[in-house]
C-alpha cells in the first residue's frame, strides 16, 4: 500500500515503549521529528524511518522531515515517524555493512565516495550485509582551498588564482584533515594523487613525501581547522574544506572570516547523494515510506533550503548573490574533475594508512673505506647517503622511533658497527636536545668515520637481532641499511649462513623487514635481495645520490604490506 495522507486535523498521540523513547533520546544526534501520528483506524502503531544525514546538511533534512510529518503519512495501517540523526559519512560508510541493530533505511553523505566505499564492502560482506541503491544527488558544494585572509595572501590571493600546486610546496603551511575520517582529507588526498601520482596507482616519492608532510599537522575535522583561524588567523595554516562550510562558517562568527576558492586545476565536487539502505529483514512498508519521504527531499521548497544553506545546486550553480566580502567565496562557475570510484578510494586510504602508520626504524649506514668515493654529484657517498636520510628524517612525525648506526671493519672490537643514536622517538629529549637534533649531529659525524672495510653480514645481523629484541607492537619495525659494497670481513658469518639465520630467528608475529639500499654500481645487488627477501623486506639499487630520497620514500609507502610486497 502507497503512503497515505490524513488531515492534520485528525491525530492523536501513539503510545510508545518507554525502554524505545529513552533508546532515541539517548542516541547521540538524533533529532525525532515526529512528535505526533494519526491517530484512527489506518494508524495502528509507528513505523520508524531513520536518516542518516551528514552535519552540514541535518537542518535542511530537519525540516524537510518536519514538512512531510506535517501531512501525517501512513503507511500499511502505521504512521511513519521519521528520526533523523547527523553522522559523519566516513563512519556512516564503515558501520553500515555489519550494522544490524536499529539501522538506517536512508542516508546523505556529503560525498559519493563513501557511499561508493560502503557499497564495496557490503558486497564483500556476504548476503547479510544491506544493499545499498545510491540515488541522484540533492545539493552539491566543491572543495575549496581555505584560510583567513592572511593566509590566503601568501599564495597570491586574489590577485592570481589558487592552485593545488601550493599543496605540495614545502614552503606553504597547509593542514589537511584525515582522509579516514573526513571527506574534505579524502578529497584532497585525490587531487594530490592525481598530481603527483604514478598511473598503475602506485605513489611516487613526491607523493609519499608531500603526505609525509602534510600529515604532521593533521587535524581531526575541518572544524578544528576553521577553529584555528578563528583563535589565531595570522598563524592558522591554509587547508581544503567545502565551500559551504566556507559560508556557514562566516555568518556564524564575527571576526577572522575565512576566504575560499576552487583551485584552478579543477577540484572535486561534493554530490550529497540521497542512499536507500535496504535489508531482507526490515520492517514492512519502509521501502514506500523511504519514497515518499525522498519526494520531500527534492522538492523545490527543499531545494531552496539547500541554497539558503550555502549548497549551490545538483547542476553546480551558486545564488548569484554571493561575495567574497560577505560569505567568503564567489558564485562563478566552478572547474571539475571526476569523483574517483571505490577502487580508488580504496587504494587512495592504503596509500595514506601505509604513510601514517607511526614507524619504529634503525637506520644503519655503511662508512667503509669506499664511502668516500665521490658520487654523481661530485659529493662523497657517504655525504649523499646522509643529506637523503636527514631529508626524509624532515618529514616524519615525533612519535617516529629512530636511531642511527654506522659500520665498517675498523669499528672499536669485538664489534664492527658503532650506535651513534639510540632508537626512540624523534620529539624525545635526549642528552638536552630532541632525539631528532641528536641524529642530524650523529649523520654529521658520518663522514670523520669512514675507513675500513665493509662489515655488511655481522652488521645486518646485530641490527635485526636488536630491532627484534626491543620489538613495539604498536609501531611497523625496520632496519634500513645502506651500503655501497659486499661483505669483505673474512672473519664474519657468510651471506648463505646469514640468510639461513635471519629465516629461522624470524617471528610472523614480530616482523622486522631489512630494507637494503645498494649505492652506486658496485654493489653486490644478488646479496642484498637474499638477506632483504629473508626478512620479508627488499632492495633498492640507488646508482645516483638523487635517488636515494626517492628509494627512502618508496621503502616508507610500503610498510603496511610488508612482509607480503
Amino acid at each position: 500500500m502507497s503512503a497515505r495522507h490524513t488531515s492534520p486535523g485528525l491525530f492523536r498521540r501513539v503510545a510508545i515503549p518507554v525502554g524505545a523513547l529513552l533508546g532515541v533520546v539517548a542516541a547521540a544526534g538524533v533529532t525525532v521529528v515526529a512528535l505526533r501520528v494519526t491517530s484512527g483506524a489506518d494508524c495502528s502503531g509507528a513505523l520508524p524511518l531513520k536518516v542518516a544525514v551528514t552535519p552540514a546538511a541535518l537542518d535542511v533534512v530537519n525540516a524537510a522531515a518536519q514538512d512531510y510529518q506535517r501531512s501525517q503519512p501512513v503507511v500499511n495501517g502505521r504512521c511513519v515517524q521519521v528520526q533523523v540523526e547527523s553522522r559523519n559519512a566516513a563512519d556512516v560508510a564503515n558501520e553500515l555493512p555489519t550494522a544490524q541493530i536499529n539501522p538506517h533505511s536512508l542516508w546523505i553523505p556529503d560525498s559519493s565516495m563513501w557511499a561508493a566505499e560502503a557499497q564495496r564492502q557490503a558486497a564483500e560482506t556476504g548476503p547479510e550485509a544491506p544493499k545499498l541503491d545510491i540515488k541522484p544527488s540533492l545539493a552539491s558544494s566543491p572543495l575549496v582551498m581555505a584560510g583567513s585572509e592572511q593566509a590566503m595572501s601568501k599564495i597570491g590571493f586574489p590577485v592570481s588564482p589558487v592552485s593545488w600546486s601550493k599543496v605540495v610546496d614545502p614552503k606553504v603551511q597547509i593542514s589537511m584533515s584525515d582522509p579516514t575520517m573526513t571527506s574534505e582529507g579524502l578529497a584532497a588526498l585525490f587531487v594530490i594523487r592525481t598530481l603527483l601520482g604514478n598511473p598503475d596507482g602506485t605513489p611516487k616519492p613526491e607523493l609519499v613525501g608531500t603526505l609525509l608532510r602534510v600529515g604532521r599537522s593533521a587535524v581531526p575535522s575541518v572544524r578544528d581547522a576553521f577553529g584555528k583561524v578563528t583563535t589565531d588567523a595570522d598563524k592558522a595554516p591554509l587547508f581544503a574544506a567545502t565551500e559551504q562550510s566556507v559560508v556557514a562558517n562566516n555568518r556564524s562568527v564575527k571576526d577572522n572570516a575565512v576566504l575560499g576558492a576552487p583551485p584552478k586545476e579543477g577540484t572535486l565536487s561534493f554530490d550529497y547523494p540521497l542512499v536507500r539502505v535496504s535489508r531482507p529483514n526490515e520492517p514492512e512498508g519502509i521501502g514506500e515510506a523511504a519514497a515518499e519521504f525522498e519526494k520531500t527531499l527534492r522538492s523545490a521548497e527543499t531545494s531552496k533550503r539547500f541554497g539558503e544553506a550555502g549548497f549551490r545546486t545538483v547542476q553546480g550553480a551558486a545564488p548569484a548573490k554571493w561575495t567574497t566580502d560577505v560569505e567568503g567565496v564567489q558564485a562563478g562557475d566552478v572547474k571539475l574533475i571526476e569523483t574517483p570510484g571505490a577502487d580508488q578510494v580504496s587504494e587512495l586510504l592504503r596509500t595514506w594508512g601505509a604513510i601514517s602508520l607511526d614507524m619504529r626504524m634503525l637506520t644503519v649506514i655503511d662508512v667503509s673505506g669506499s664511502m668516500i668515493e665521490k658520487s654523481g654529484n661530485g659529493k662523497p657517498r657517504v655525504e649523499a647517503a646522509t643529506e637523503a636520510s636527514m631529508t626524509a628524517l624532515s618529514m616524519l612525525p615525533d612519535t617516529t622511533a629512530i636511531g642511527l648506526w654506522a659500520f665498517s671493519t675498523d669499528k672499536k672490537p669485538p664489534n664492527d658497527w658503532i650506535e651513534l643514536v639510540p632508537i626512540g622517538p624523534l620529539g624525545e629529549p635526549l642528552a638536552g636536545v630532541t632525539r631528532r637534533k641528536r641524529l642530524e649531529a650523529g649523520a654529521s659525524q658520518l663522514p670523520g668515520l669512514v675507513g675500513g672495510g665493509t662489515a655488511l653480514n655481522d652488521t645486518t645481523l646485530a641490527a635485526y637481532r636488536h630491532v627484534l629484541q626491543g620489538y613495539d607492537a604498536s609501531k611497523v619495525n625496520s632496519v634500513v641499511l645502506m651500503t655501497d659494497g659486499r661483505n669483505d670481513d673474512i672473519s664474519s658469518i657468510d651471506t648463505a649462513a646469514l640468510i639461513e639465520t635471519l629465516k629461522r630467528e624470524s617471528d610472523p608475529a614480530k616482523p622486522v623487514p631489512i630494507i637494503m639500499v645498494g649505492l652506486g654500481d658496485e654493489v653486490d645487488m644478488d646479496a642484498l635481495r637474499a638477506i632483504s627477501a629473508a626478512t620479508g623486506g627488499k632492495a633498492y639499487q640507488a646508482p645516483n645520490p638523487e635517488d636515494i630520497r626517492g628509494v627512502l620514500l618508496d621503502a616508507v609507502s610500503q610498510r603496511r604490506c610488508r612482509p607480503n610486497c
